[in-house]
């Protein structure tokens, strides 16, 4: 195999996709050590989750970007998942205080 072909490339990409859930999964129990909530968005945001348009970040877990060096800016695609994940957040913890 040489580089640059697609077998290597579909490798790349798995790879960092095992890694980004093992970031996650990570990052969330240090949350549940420091006794935080993680509300994960799942698909609640609708067709926009499954957008192939461009390249986006975000998933399930929660709003993202792929900035790279810092000279991609966020789309737009991306600041409405990140504000849906925001709204969605604030209503869980609405919800949990009317208990």
């Amino acid at each position: 195999m040489e580089l640059g072909t697609p077998d290597i490339l579909d490798d790349i990409f798995i790879l960092f996709h095992f890694y980004f859930h093992l970031l996650i999964w990570t990052a969330i129990t240090q949350l549940a050590h420091h006794g935080m909530l993680f509300v994960p968005i799942g698909y609640t945001f609708g067709a926009g989750m499954f957008k192939m348009d461009s390249i986006r970040g975000g998933s399930p877990y929660g709003a993202g970007v792929f900035a790279g060096d810092g000279t991609r800016e966020p789309s737009e695609t991306e600041l409405a998942l990140a504000e849906h994940q925001g709204k969605y957040m604030a209503a869980v913890v609405k919800r949990l205080s009317q208990t």
